[in-house]
């Protein structure tokens, strides 16, 4: 089974660094990075905004677990975006291949 995992990063040098890192360690298969967007929340009661670089990682379930924690390891943010989603169809062929990307 495929998931994605959506996460942000602060700048597109470290948006590249964990893309390259997770697909070459096999955490991923592939990780499209978004041009930059407005995020607005609260962080420790101060409304605040900040331009981040989107990261759209596809894996698989089963490699999902060390994609976060490699994520979170190398990210600066003290709480660091990461929301699992299933992939519930899709085109088998890529399917596959990010099943066989992510495999040891």
């Amino acid at each position: 089974m495929c998931v994605v995992i959506l996460s942000t990063a602060p700048d597109i040098l470290l948006a590249k660094r964990i893309a390259h890192v997770l697909v070459e360690e096999k955490l991923a298969a592939c990780v499209q990075l978004t041009p930059p967007s407005l995020s607005i929340y609260e962080w420790k009661g101060e409304v605040q905004g900040d331009e981040e670089i989107g990261m759209i990682i596809k894996t698989s379930r089963s490699a999902a677990r060390g994609a976060i924690d490699r994520l979170v390891q190398m990210h600066p943010y003290d709480v660091p975006e990461a929301i699992v989603l299933p992939i519930v169809g899709g085109h088998s062929e890529y399917l596959n291949w990010v099943s066989q990307q992510t495999t040891p």
